[in-house]
């Protein structure tokens, strides 16, 4: 059984259909990466399934449990909607880091706010908060952050910024990371930097899916390649060949336009 399960996919704003039927799986430890030109569904496809828009119709499953079906006729409450996006981890293009906590303390914020939900949260709160503190330092040093710990987000680069978002994400184990575009808010060298830690986290054999248009990255390091354009699914299939040796043309005209 696969990790990820997504059958169907239907989303639309107004009149505009953006998303339009999207179908694919993914195993556990499995790097998948989505490319395709801009407004073709890729950031819609991540809200989607990280809960921050709801689907018109289709399906969404994690380890075999439903989080979401529109066949069910099940209204998903805002408990329901908060406990499905702890499948998944989010990071955006721009950071969205708390300009008033340090690097540590946005680390920590989401598993303090988790903890604080725990009956025995008021005995044992001294007890909590190390061990998330403790979990943090650890996620920064993996990040490469560890002297940047005490630093607010104004102090930091772009690139330590994204890693500091990337050990958010991680905080609260989920069973699937999301990137939108990570790097496309930076330049030439802070990309290396966010592209460095990606590639570390593929061979930990983190599960992820990555929006991205670094076309060289996702034939290096994905698994696989998911190519979307107007709201479907064009083709998918392993990186390298999927890259290399595109089977539609649609495929192949956007493949040759970065290559230019």
């Amino acid at each position: 059984m696969a990790l990820l399960e997504v059958k169907d996919l239907y989303k639309s704003f107004e009149s505009l259909q953006v998303l339009r039927g999207i179908s694919f799986s993914l195993e556990q430890g499995e790097t998948l990466s989505v490319i395709g030109p801009s407004g073709g569904g890729k950031t819609t496809l991540l809200r989607c399934m990280n809960f921050l828009g709801l689907p018109d119709s289709g399906s969404i499953s994690v380890n075999g449990e439903t989080l979401f079906d529109s066949g069910s006729g099940k209204t998903l409450s805002d408990a329901d909607i908060r406990r499905n996006r702890l499948h998944f981890g989010l990071v955006f293009q721009n950071f969205n880091l708390f300009p008033q906590y340090t690097a540590l303390q946005n680390v920590m914020l989401a598993g303090e706010l988790l903890a604080k939900e725990r009956p025995d949260y008021k005995a044992n709160k001294k007890a909590i908060h190390a061990q998330l503190e403790q979990q943090a330092k650890e996620l920064l040093a993996q990040m490469g952050l560890s002297e940047r710990a005490g630093h607010y987000p104004h102090q930091l680069s772009g690139g330590q910024q994204q890693r500091v978002a990337i050990a958010r994400a991680l905080a609260l184990h989920p069973d699937i990371l999301c990137f939108d575009e990570p790097t496309s808010a930076l330049d030439p060298e802070l990309t290396g930097e966010v592209l460095r830690v990606l590639r570390d986290l593929a061979d930990r054999k983190t599960t992820m899916i990555i929006v991205t248009h670094e076309m060289n990255f996702a034939r290096d390091v994905a698994d696989r390649i998911l190519f979307m354009d107007g709201g479907v699914v064009v083709e998918q299939g392993p990186a390298r060949q999927l890259i290399e040796h595109p089977q539609e043309e649609r495929t192949r005209r956007f493949l040759a336009h970065y290559s230019e």
